[in-house]
């Protein structure tokens, strides 16, 4: 069994990797080399072989049939609505727009555990929920992006709701993980997700003309596929066996910094007063939710 200290470096190199996905796929998306919902699917199609071919090499492990519909119901929050939206999104768009939006997560956690598990919310992680609402909303009203066509408006929304459905996914997929190995529970969640894909991304998969890739776009589609795919949905399972869905979420406040600083050195995007101030309403909001106050001894 790996180490909590294992599962730490996992779910930074998860943050890392999604960082780099932002600049990464944006251009893929908006250079017109394939389309948002024909990318998911090739993004989904990859990993899946992949998941299936490194499961040959393990012990097989039977699926429970009551845990069926739960591995559809994660696969359709963590694979299908979250990756659809998430493209269609980054396509209108910038980098820093849809990485700091992300970071509302452990806020979204927050609150759905607050109703679905009863924990209570405390007048500071209150706050917090509050100041990252109001972020998330400065960005979207008042966040531009220098691409010609981007609709900033629409994107982050897809965004957003992107979000909801990973936090969802987070929620769901805690049990799962603790019952299954990390390979056996995505293999079956990816094999899932392709059929739900299918209908969406199929027309567009078509349209590609791979003749006309260059070696910058062949590798930024590799790395969407064996980086932000296949190692990240392997990674987080591991450190939930671990860590609490929170701490797990909490690390997602990395992205940020890692998408804008890569996507400005590669001239994809660029930083303003509205993003800056957005970021640092959102950093706190999630600082003050994750904030866990010293018990003094007596």
């Amino acid at each position: 069994m790996h180490s909590r200290k294992f599962a730490l470096v996992a779910v930074f190199l998860v943050q890392l990797l999604y960082g780099l996905n932002y600049t990464f796929a944006k251009i893929v998306i908006n250079e017109n080399y394939i389309k948002p919902s024909g990318f998911v699917l090739l993004r989904v199609i990859g990993a899946t072989v992949l998941f299936w071919v490194f499961g040959l090499f393990l012990k097989s492990e039977t699926i429970e049939r009551k845990d069926l519909f739960k591995f559809f119901i994660a696969a359709v929050f963590g694979v299908a609505t979250n990756m659809l939206l998430f493209f269609k999104g980054l396509e209108l768009t910038s980098p820093i727009h849809a990485s700091v939006i992300m970071i509302t997560v452990p806020i979204i956690i927050m609150v759905f555990s607050s109703f679905f598990l009863k924990e209570k919310i405390t007048w500071l992680k209150g706050l917090g929920v509050l100041l990252g609402f109001v972020g998330a909303v400065i960005l979207t009203l008042y966040g531009k992006s220098n691409r010609v066509g981007d609709n900033v408006l629409l994107g982050n929304l897809f965004v957003f709701i992107n979000a909801i459905s990973y936090s969802i996914y987070i929620i769901l997929i805690k049990k799962l993980t603790a019952k299954y190995h990390p390979f056996t529970f995505i293999k079956w969640l990816f094999l899932f997700g392709t059929f739900m894909v299918l209908p969406f991304g199929y027309n567009e998969l078509r349209e590609v003309d791979w003749q006309s890739f260059t070696p910058y776009i062949t590798f930024s589609v590799v790395f969407v596929i064996i980086g932000a795919t296949f190692a990240t949905y392997i990674l987080n399972p591991l450190a939930l066996t671990k860590l609490k869905a929170s701490t797990v979420g909490t690390f997602i406040y990395l992205q940020p910094v890692i998408a804008g600083l890569f996507a400005i050195v590669m001239g994809v995007d660029t930083v303003n007063v509205v993003k800056i101030i957005a970021m640092f309403l959102i950093f706190g909001g999630v600082y003050l939710v994750s904030f866990k106050p010293k018990i003094k001894s007596t």
